[in-house]
C-alpha cells in the first residue's frame, strides 16, 4: 500500500455492481466482507476493496476523514 491509495479510495467509484457509483470509502460492511468472502476482483478495484476491508474491519475509517476533506474543496 502507498498513501496514494488511500487517496483512491475517497475519489474513486465503484464501477459496477449494487453500489455502483459510490464512492469506495463508503461502501458499507457488509458488501465488503461479501467480496472478502467470495474474493476480491483482480487488478486495482480489487486491491482497492481489500484495503477498504481492512480500514473497514479494524474501525479505521476516521483514518480517511482528512482526505475527505481535502477533496471536499
Amino acid at each position: 500500500m502507498n498513501p496514494e491509495d488511500l487517496e483512491k479510495l475517497v475519489t474513486h467509484r465503484m464501477p459496477f455492481g449494487k453500489y455502483e457509483g459510490r464512492l469506495i470509502a463508503d461502501l458499507p460492511g457488509p458488501y465488503l466482507n461479501w467480496f472478502a468472502r467470495e474474493g476480491f476482483p483482480q487488478g486495482e478495484i480489487g486491491q482497492l476493496l481489500h484495503l477498504m476491508h481492512e480500514i473497514d474491519h479494524n474501525g479505521l475509517g476516521p483514518l480517511l476523514d482528512p482526505l475527505r476533506r481535502k477533496n471536499a474543496d
